[in-house]
């Protein structure tokens, strides 16, 4: 694309939804004594349209989250070709790469598909995906790459809900950092859906416990270092309990019905 590509105009909600979110996480982060810069926002485009995503990337947001491999196909080719344009654009100081985070389920048969796009992969939750991803991850990537990964662990006790349970986490954690193109650079938790800010802060310091727990026992390394809690109702309360990584999606883009 040329220097003269006209790109389109940022979606004015968007703009104001995102003023806003940064404004929340900014009141949370001097509420628990943490700079701002300690707290990554990864924009969830799960609902977003088009134009929605687009937005955030010409508003300046680079870590931007998906669920399902197929839709993160579809959208880092669409988000991609606006970013390029950002970047070919001669009034534009974009340089930095977009950075996708794979928020959903990682079924092994899509492993092959996600490793080309995911910077970090935020559902790492049984020894058989870990294995997997340490088959593929050299062959599509390279023998000397490795995959960001953070362990979901199931801190709320929901029987419908994934991850690893609390107590068979540090285990597993250590047969995962017997693989070696693997970076364990933390964990993830959701709290319940639809509960109070109380109750999300319980089971976001439960996570933290086990986090701490983990990283007592040397379990990543220096890597370990990340706390992917909090969505758009509860990132408040997770990053009172230390989230480095939260994950928002209506609150930038509105709720389902809207953004379809």
């Amino acid at each position: 694309m040329s220097d003269t590509t006209q790109l389109p105009d940022v979606d004015p909600n968007v703009q104001s939804r995102l003023e806003d979110v940064r404004g929340r996480i900014a009141s949370a982060c001097d509420q628990a004594d943490r700079p701002t810069s300690a707290v990554t926002m990864v924009a969830v485009t799960k609902y977003a349209t088009a134009d929605q995503a687009r937005s955030i990337v010409s508003l300046g947001v680079r870590d931007l989250g998906e669920n399902y491999v197929q839709n993160l196909q579809q959208r880092a080719v669409d988000v991609g070709e606006h970013h390029q344009a950002l970047q070919a654009d001669a009034s534009s100081d974009v340089n930095d790469d977009l950075r996708w985070h794979l928020q959903g389920h990682l079924q092994r048969n899509k492993v092959k598909a996600a490793l080309p796009i995911v910077t970090m992969l935020h559902t790492l939750d049984s020894l058989r995906l870990a294995e997997e991803l340490e088959v593929q991850v050299p062959r599509v990537l390279g023998e000397e790459a490795k995959l960001p990964c953070l362990m979901q662990i199931n801190c709320s006790n929901e029987s419908q809900k994934g991850g690893v349970a609390v107590g068979a986490a540090r285990h597993l954690a250590e047969q995962m950092m017997e693989l070696g193109h693997l970076r364990l650079m933390g964990v993830m938790t959701m709290a319940a859906y639809g509960v109070d800010a109380d109750t999300a802060r319980r089971t976001f310091a439960r996570c933290r416990e086990v986090f701490e727990e983990m990283k007592k026992f040397g379990i990543g390394g220096d890597d370990f270092r990340h706390l992917s809690m909090g969505m758009s109702d509860d990132f408040e309360p997770a990053i009172l309990e230390g989230s480095t990584i939260i994950r928002v999606g209506s609150a930038l883009f509105g709720a389902r019905e809207e953004a379809a």
